[in-house]
């Protein structure tokens, strides 16, 4: 998680409740991003990142950085289109790095399958989420950015 997150080795307090409370918030929040982009709940999706959120699929200089909620969501709406989507993370490691900022790291399996359109996908991928967090004035956290790596993918 570092090698993404060079500055977390900075901010090192002893663990307490109030990060307790933050890490279990930072894992619903995710629990509800599977779920929102799944189930195509695209307006409460949105509600999830910041306003101007950054989202990349992909690590290579060719995936470039999405930036803002809703183009974040009309892309993800595109690209899924009328497809089935199933996403499972796991193992999260999740560090406070500051009174308002986390970073996590989320191993990840998906399955996409949408063989209609112009660009038909179906893949079982796995890989890792690389994520910050930011935790607002109205005291809810959101995803600041998101990055997604695949390791590995198989076709279906």
């Amino acid at each position: 998680m570092l090698a993404h997150y060079p500055h977390c080795a900075a901010y090192d307090p002893p663990m307490n409740t109030d990060d307790l409370l933050a890490i279990e918030q930072i894992k619903q929040l995710k629990a509800r991003y599977f779920r929102f982009v799944d189930t195509k709940q695209w307006d409460a999706l949105a509600d999830l990142f910041t306003l101007e959120g950054e989202v990349r699929f992909g690590e290579s200089e060719a995936d470039r950085w999405i930036v803002g909620r809703h183009r974040i969501v009309r892309i993800l709406q595109r690209t899924i289109g009328d497809g089935v989507t199933v996403h499972q993370g796991f193992m999260p490691e999740i560090e406070i790095t500051g009174l308002a900022t986390a970073v996590g790291t989320w191993a990840m399996h998906d399955l996409v399958d949408k063989p209609s359109g112009n660009h038909p996908i179906q893949l079982r991928g796995y890989g890792h989420y690389y994520e910050s967090y930011a935790k607002e004035p109205d005291g809810v956290w959101r995803i600041a950015r998101l990055q997604l790596t695949r390791v590995r993918v198989d076709p279906l």
